[in-house]
């Protein structure tokens, strides 16, 4: 099997953790390469339903080999906690699971910067999920981060955890006028964790590397979507990580010649999660709705997520970053009840037309979307097991997609278990 990455090629939350458990079961390795536990992946097997929020999605596949890259920053107890829950639901992720020791630690500090610096920004918020993921990427491009191979070197970890605290409480104190944190508290905190991850760290590039000269498969797991991407999204209603393709070299420590292909994971209309410019935002009615049918409720947060129409635009701006090769559309269903759908092909502001992805958030906010209109199809999709039996305006819809992208649509989800994906 070829060696894929997949990602979301919208906001986030477009379904990446099916379509990865679901093409898991013909590949020999998965790696998650960016993002933190700001990203969640919901899996649903029969009644069960696993929420992942750094375990790659690959991790329900009992016999795969589970990579945390470098690119990803890692709190601890968040993590202790999800291996601990996945035991509780029969998966064991000991002897399969493994950590870069190049990814960085995220630390309480890190959470109540992330916190107080969104409190202050009052309207200018970016939506962050307070989970610490900005701050902790600040240190790493900083130089003073502190990476899970210096978590296990206990004189490197005193030291460089003192050296963080000097800073961060002073800026705390100063800037916010937050009391700061406790050095023991936190060393002994995180020497418990050293003592139960330990045996889960590893050189996850070199064990990747080796795998690939072994012909091993492996697919390379982004969170969130390309337009959080802190390079290609809507800037700065952004993540702090490449979600890209590009991200999963510098994020698993292997060279893009090791990449042969690209799948991209879109939904059939559109969500977004937190503040940012959303040209497609449905009204107030119908985001009811379609949040309602489609669950729209962030895996991570709980945050009812933001609903509009397909845009053409975005998404043909991720399938030009990322090197899309192939497309996967998910919850087609959703749609079921409309009788005409919308699907925008540019945008006006000012006079002019955009037919191609402009990142100004003027025209991102204020421009007016440019919309084609085609049939609804009222009827259920939910049970349906082939693209061949879809209503014949389905059909239409996801053709105009296809034309719109000038990429191959390979599968096609009509509900959130396992089964009700096909091959188009």
């Amino acid at each position: 099997m070829p060696n894929i990455v997949v990602v979301g090629a919208q906001w986030g939350d477009e379904g990446k953790g099916k379509v990865i458990d679901l093409l898991m079961r013909d590949y020999d390795y998965v790696v998650r390469y960016q993002g933190g536990n700001n990203a969640g992946h919901t899996v649903v097997i029969g009644e069960e339903k696993f929420i992942l929020h750094l375990v790659p999605s690959g991790v329900l596949h009992k016999d795969k080999i589970c990579v945390i890259g470098n690119g990803v920053v890692i709190d601890p107890r968040a993590l202790l906690e999800e291996i601990a829950l996945l035991k509780r639901q029969g998966i064991k992720a000991e002897g399969r699971l493994f950590i870069s020791e190049e990814a960085h630690v995220i630390f309480p500090y890190h959470k109540t910067i992330d916190d107080l610096k969104e409190v202050k920004q009052g309207c200018g918020k970016i939506g962050t999920t307070k989970k610490g993921i900005g701050p902790c990427y600040a240190d790493k491009v900083a130089r003073s981060g502190i990476r899970m191979i210096d978590l296990l070197n206990d004189r490197i970890f005193r030291e460089r955890l003192k050296q963080n605290l000097d800073e961060k409480n002073t800026i705390l104190k100063t800037l916010y006028g937050f009391k700061g944190f406790d050095f023991d508290e936190i060393y002994t905190a995180y020497a418990g964790y050293r003592a139960r991850i330990r045996n889960y760290v590893a050189d996850t590039s070199l064990m990747l590397n080796e795998a690939i000269r072994k012909k091993k498969s492996i697919i390379f797991e982004g969170a969130q979507g390309t337009l959080l991407d802190v390079d290609f999204g809507t800037y700065p209603f952004v993540t702090s990580s490449n979600a890209t393709a590009g991200g999963a070299c510098i994020g698993s420590g292997i060279g893009p010649t090791a990449i042969d292909k690209v799948v991209g994971v879109v939904k059939a209309y559109t969500t977004r999660v937190g503040e940012g410019p959303f040209p497609t935002e449905f009204s107030d009615t119908l985001m009811e709705k379609i949040r309602k049918k489609g669950k729209e409720f962030g895996a991570t947060t709980g945050r009812p997520r933001r609903c509009g129409w397909f845009d053409a635009v975005l998404v043909n701006h991720a399938v030009r970053v990322n090197g899309i090769n192939e497309v996967v559309i998910t919850k087609l269903d959703v749609l079921n009840d409309l009788d005409r759908i919308k699907i925008c092909v540019a945008y006006k502001y000012k006079g002019k037309t955009y037919k191609n992805f402009k990142n100004d958030v003027d025209i991102l906010s204020l421009g007016e979307p440019v919309y084609e209109e085609v049939p609804g199809w009222i009827e259920d999709t939910t049970r349906i097991m082939s693209y061949a039996k879809l209503p014949s305006n389905a059909k239409r819809y996801l053709k105009r997609i296809q034309e719109l992208l000038k990429t191959r649509i390979v599968l096609v989800s009509v509900g959130s278990d396992r089964k009700q994906t096909f091959a188009r």
